[in-house]
Parts: C-alpha cells; structure tokens; sequence
C-alpha cells in the first residue's frame, strides 16, 4: 500500500510530467471575452460538449449582448437558441434567472467568492471554480468528468462525489497546479486517456499511472 509521503511523491513526478508535456500556460477552452460569458458558457457546458458550445455561443453572445440581454430574454426562444447544447429548458431557466440575479445583486458584475456564486441560479462549486480560477485567479480545483475520472485512475482519491475529490485533491496538490491541474486533465482525458479506450502504451504517465494498461474505469 502506498504511504502518504509516497503519494506525495508520486503526485510531483506527475505534476512535473504534465507541465513538461503540456507547458504551464493557462488556457480555457471554453470562448469567451468576459467573466458574464465565461459563466454561462460553463452553465451550458454540463452533459455537453466545450467545442459544441463554443459553437452555440459563438452566435448567442452575439444575439444577447450583455447580462441585462439574457436577464431579459424571452424563455422559449432562448430554449430554441441553446437547443443544441441539451437539456436546454433548465439551462434556459438557469441563464435568465443568473442574469437577473446577477442584475438584481451584483450591478450585472459576476461576484467573487464562492458563496455569491453559488448562490446563483444553475451555479454549482465546479462552476464557481472555473469563474474563481480563469477570471479571478484564485486557486480553485475544478471537479469534471475527466478530473474526476482521471483522478482515480492515479489513485490520488477513492472518492466519487465531487466535493469530496475536490477537498481530497486541495489536500494533495500545491496551490500554484489547481487550475493548471484541471486544464491539463482535461487535455489528457481527450487525447490519450478518454473513458472507453486509454491509450495506456501511448502515455507519458504510464510509469507514475496504477492503472496503466487497465481498461476497466
């Protein structure tokens, strides 16, 4: 069984391989031009794809142009305009209820902490997290299917809910890689680690990985 100092270890041979595979640049991939956008973007991104809504926002950002737009906006026609994001009536209802939250409260401005953020519609830790990390740079961990997933598969957590990973992760990671983590995570769980075929021979973690050459999740 691996100690605690073991882990640590481990934990810093693999942080050191993703920044020299990865470098240590800051990116998101969800497009935006502010902190309103960016929030939305991560509201629509759940069960969704970020390059499916990249497309989707590309145009609806362009249609309601600022928060007051969306607090605004008619809610059958906004469920038509994200459609293709899914679950687009709870989406619809979380982006006009942020928006005017957002009005109502903040002067339109998107808050800081954790607990102004989540107390707005559609807006959850991992959502908070994205606007904490990516606009505010405080250090957040992000909790997604990938690091969640990810996560596991290195043995650094044996937790499934989400809140627990993210505790469990801000305990072993420093403080400088809880975003870099996510952003690189992310990249890994699309290139050589998705869900249904790893490409375990094919990575650079391989060594530092527990379940390299496993397929079972």
């Amino acid at each position: 069984m691996e100690s605690k100092k073991g882990l640590k270890a481990r934990v810093g041979r693999v942080l050191a391989l993703l920044d020299a595979e990865y470098t240590t640049e800051y990116r998101c991939y969800l497009d935006h031009d502010n902190a309103w956008q960016l929030l939305f973007a991560t509201i629509l991104s759940a069960q969704c794809t970020d390059a499916r809504v990249n497309l989707v926002t590309k145009e609806l950002f362009q249609k309601y142009g600022s928060v007051a737009a969306f607090a605004a906006a008619d809610l059958k026609e906004l469920e038509e305009d994200i459609r293709p994001t899914g679950f687009f009536h709870n989406k619809a209802k979380n982006l006009i209820g942020c928006a005017q939250m957002l009005m109502e409260r903040h002067g339109g401005e998107v808050p800081e902490t954790i607990e102004e953020l989540t107390a707005l519609p559609g807006v959850g830790r991992k959502t908070a997290n994205v606007i904490r990390g990516n606009i505010y740079h405080q250090p957040s961990i992000v909790v997604d299917t990938h690091v969640k997933r990810i996560s596991k598969k290195l043995g650094f957590t044996k937790e499934e809910d989400p809140v627990k990973i993210e505790f469990a992760l801000m305990e072993l990671l420093p403080e400088d890689h809880w975003i870099l983590y996510n952003i690189h995570i992310i990249r890994l769980g699309r290139t050589l680690c998705p869900a249904r075929s790893p490409k375990c021979a094919e990575c650079f973690l391989r060594g530092e990985c527990p379940s390299a050459g496993k397929t079972k999740e």
